[in-house]
């Protein structure tokens, strides 16, 4: 029904993708104002989501925004508390749990296909950081950092896969390659291309990001593996294809593409972004709660900072830090 956006070439983007008449307001407080909305989608850059919705929570909207909540474990408390006893619904855009193949991995995992959970593994090999309206997306000060910006949606699933509070992170990682040679009015760009993380949980599961930046070309961009005492089960992102491993048989099942009938045009995240925003309306309509919570998107980015402090100190971060 309405956009808002002070960048005339994103409303057109905005009205070109609703494919009707809508109304158009610059300023997000216009729109809040003008009654034509039950609820709102916030997707604009990381570090104006607490302003936003710190107008937006004073009423009574259903929201979506975007990943990641906020750029630091702060703001991000911030919202949980400006949230707290509303009736509408604060959902947070973790799209990665709604891929078809990760939501399989997941039903694997919690039905007792690896057994007894141990390790999780997180692969992502990509291409740089796309460009963004006035590449805010260059600087950590704006993204919260490329373990925040980017990485919420793994340590996301970390957190959903595991079921379990994580304990302690190390991590190292660098810009070694990408935007070395683009300078801006604000400086240097300063975001990280490459990281290793690794999260301990309790119970002893273990957990570990690898991510690469530039490495855009390859096979599969992204590899998830959920490894038990029973078996493995590996979900594989474009392709889709899931390898399902029984220990006890020594055996291995390859299912070639999981889909999911509703999404038209699957693209790289097989249309996860339009199935959470089925279930968000889905709950709206039916009085749900939201399946993505304002703790979902604070946890989140408290793995992703303190994977920051640990490369920045060079030392092992105890979530205890964050009262996580």
């Amino acid at each position: 029904t309405a956009i808002s956006d002070p960048v005339e070439q994103s409303r057109t983007w905005g009205r070109t993708a609703t494919g009707h008449d809508i109304a158009e307001y610059e300023d997000h407080r216009a729109l809040l104002a003008s009654g034509r909305c039950d609820a709102v989608v916030i997707a604009s850059p990381n570090f104006t989501h607490l302003s936003v919705l710190e107008d937006v929570l004073a009423g009574d909207l259903h929201v979506m925004v975007e990943k990641p909540m906020c750029t630091t474990v702060e703001d991000c408390r911030r919202v949980a508390s400006l949230a707290a006893g509303r009736t509408a619904l604060t959902w947070v855009g973790l799209e990665y749990r709604y891929m078809p193949p990760v939501a399989r991995l997941i039903d694997e995992v919690r039905g007792g296909t690896v057994g007894r959970l141990r390790m999780l593994y997180i692969r992502e090999h990509r291409f740089p950081f796309l460009v963004k309206v006035g590449n805010w997306n260059r600087f950590s000060r704006h993204t919260g950092g490329t373990l925040v910006e980017k990485c919420c949606h793994f340590f996301d699933l970390m957190n959903l896969v595991i079921g379990r509070r994580p304990v302690r992170v190390m991590a190292s990682g660098a810009q070694d390659v990408n935007h070395l040679d683009e300078r801006y009015p604000e400086g240097r760009p300063d975001i990280l291309d490459n990281a290793y993380v690794i999260v301990d949980y309790e119970g002893g599961v273990r957990a570990c990001l690898d991510l690469c930046m530039f490495a855009e070309v390859g096979g599969d961009e992204q590899q998830l593996t959920a490894v038990g005492d029973g078996g493995k089960v590996e979900a594989f992102i474009p392709s889709g294809r899931l390898v399902i491993g029984d220990r006890s048989a020594m055996t291995s099942t390859e299912v070639d593409v999981i889909t999911d009938e509703r999404v038209a045009h699957t693209g790289y995240h097989h249309g996860a972004s339009y199935l959470e925003h089925l279930a968000f309306i889905d709950a709206i309509r039916t009085g749900g709660a939201a399946a993505v919570t304002v703790h979902d998107g604070l946890a989140s980015v408290a793995l992703g900072v303190a994977a920051h402090r640990s490369i920045d100190e060079g030392r092992v971060v105890a979530m205890a830090e964050f009262a996580i």
